[in-house]
């Protein structure tokens, strides 16, 4: 049976052209970009080309007095450690302003700063999952450290007023970092446009490899490390840089922007094809967060009624790779907190699942993916 694979907000497959740079870089034999020998020279030359041209994809400033800068990490949960407890630091009698619909990264990584004396403060958001940034100015004081608002939602797809919050936040002196993760590689984004002061990023979401990811910061930002032992990244993120794969997040970006409009406007052509197909056939149906503006491959569905488990588990065994929400908490039974922050009934959220689309799925695989859909939507609905 062929299995169509609808779970690329967890991981997306690597490009074939990603793997061949990533081989190439690996014959021709980089060593350690930290050594100071001409073995070591060329390969931190080419590290900081492609550092230097990730950045300004990124929407980074890479030239005058103040270039920002990209911390090479090991992917999204770390870039989102490093900013969120890199710029809470030192603030025990301090708070921090996040929403209750970012990605475990985030939030668990809150409640461990509570834990520590951090106070953390949790913006509303509406029946979409539209964090509301008209009431940050009442959540933030002298004490606030760094707010921190994802991009878009990982489960929903939803994408957040993170310019606005940037704009507020400036307008008190306070940080903000936003978890664009699922936004890059998907929609057009521009970080200093955005007004923001860190934004993560992973290059496995985006066709690139596991394993590698990034902190762009603004040029005047530094968060504190999270680990010690080593000067790279002028010790913000000590370690040997890896090379081969840092030339693959390149790889998988450039060819991202190549052609960016054409794979978002597909993308969403699909998606839009899903869910038509699964709404004329099931009237009970409901599709969260599409009265906001979303990425174009996401699609959060709800089948009330049904248990959101029990449909993932049979669209497996039907040929159909799909998840009930973040990839980091799929082995938990509990249900999604972006769903729950969003008011929604206990049918909607208990039924829901999620579809995430790449620019490599085609119109047949959404076409035979939808009849597998309903087909199972109807053996559960009459068991």
């Amino acid at each position: 049976m062929q299995q169509i694979y609808l779970d690329n907000n967890a991981t997306t497959t690597m490009l074939p052209e990603v793997a061949e740079v990533i081989n190439e870089a690996h014959r021709a034999g980089y060593v350690n970009p930290a050594s100071q020998h001409q073995s070591g020279q060329r390969a931190r030359r080419v590290l900081e080309d492609a550092r230097e041209r990730i950045t300004q994809l990124l929407g980074g400033e890479t030239t005058g007095l103040k270039p920002d800068r990209f911390i090479l990490t090991s992917g999204g949960t770390e870039s989102n450690n490093l900013a969120l407890r890199g710029l809470a630091a030192g603030g025990r009698d301090a708070n921090i302003v996040i929403s209750p619909i970012e990605h475990p990264s985030i939030s668990e990584t809150a409640q461990q700063l509570a834990r520590g004396g951090v106070e953390v403060r949790r913006l509303p958001v509406d029946s979409d999952g539209v964090v509301q940034a008209d009431a940050l100015s009442e959540f933030l004081d002298e004490r606030t450290r760094v707010v921190s608002v994802m991009l878009a939602n990982h489960e929903t797809g939803v994408l957040q007023p993170v310019e606005e919050i940037a704009c507020l936040a400036r307008e008190r002196g306070i940080l903000v970092h936003s978890d664009g993760v699922q936004a890059v590689g998907k929609i057009r984004v521009d970080f200093r446009a955005l007004g923001v002061d860190a934004l993560s990023v992973a290059a496995h979401k985006l066709h690139g490899p596991v394993g590698i990811g990034g902190l762009l910061v603004r040029h005047d930002v530094t968060p504190a490390p999270m680990m010690a032992g080593g000067f790279q990244q002028q010790g913000l993120r000590p370690g040997t840089e890896p090379v081969a794969l840092t030339l693959g997040f390149l790889t998988a970006l450039e060819m991202w922007a190549e052609h960016a409009a054409e794979h978002e406007r597909r993308m969403r052509s699909l998606r839009d094809l899903l869910e038509a197909r699964l709404r004329a056939e099931i009237s009970s149906l409901i599709i969260n967060g599409c009265g906001a503006k979303r990425l174009p491959h996401t699609s959060n569905v709800s089948f009330p009624g049904l248990n959101r488990q029990a449909v993932v588990l049979a669209l497996d065994m039907a040929g159909v790779a799909c998840s009930t929400g973040s990839a980091c908490a799929s082995g938990s039974s509990e249900p999604s907190p972006v769903l729950i922050a969003m008011g929604l009934a206990e049918p909607v959220i208990e039924g829901s699942i999620r579809s995430s689309l790449s620019r490599l799925t085609t119109a047949a695989d959404i076409e035979l993916a939808s009849q597998r859909i309903l087909g199972v939507y109807k053996t559960l609905e009459h068991n």
